[in-house]
């Protein structure tokens, strides 16, 4: 039990230095994100089995969309965080996957608002 906790200590710092390198950001999956924050799986799927899908509910426990909005004001060509579609309350799982790589939601009719999407 020892080395497994070793190991997953030594896993979430090789996963922290990773995700802030020189790598683009989109590189690295968000479940490995909050893993380095030290983010246990329960903490977003519950402990049910099969695991629980994650709501937008579950992400607003942590990431406040009104914060997220400002934070992200000035993107160009339109805050993708504060849209004429859904305001605030655009579904998080639209754009971020945290088990495989997120994607541009917007792009799809949009095709100038190319951002980049963690």
């Amino acid at each position: 039990m020892k080395n497994f906790n070793l190991f997953k200590m030594l896993l979430a710092i090789a996963l922290t230095v990773f995700a802030g390198s020189s790598m683009a950001k989109s590189d690295v999956l968000l479940d490995q994100v909050h893993f380095a924050k030290g983010v246990k799986c329960a903490s977003c799927h519950g402990n049910a089995q099969p695991r629980e899908a994650v709501t937008m509910m579950k992400c607003v426990q942590c990431h406040n969309t009104e914060k997220l909005a400002q934070k992200t004001k000035d993107l160009q060509p339109t805050n993708p965080h504060n849209n004429r579609h859904f305001g605030t309350e655009t579904n998080c799982t639209n754009c971020h996957h945290v088990h495989q790589k997120s994607e541009n939601y917007c792009v799809s009719c949009h095709p100038r608002f190319d951002f980049i999407v963690p």
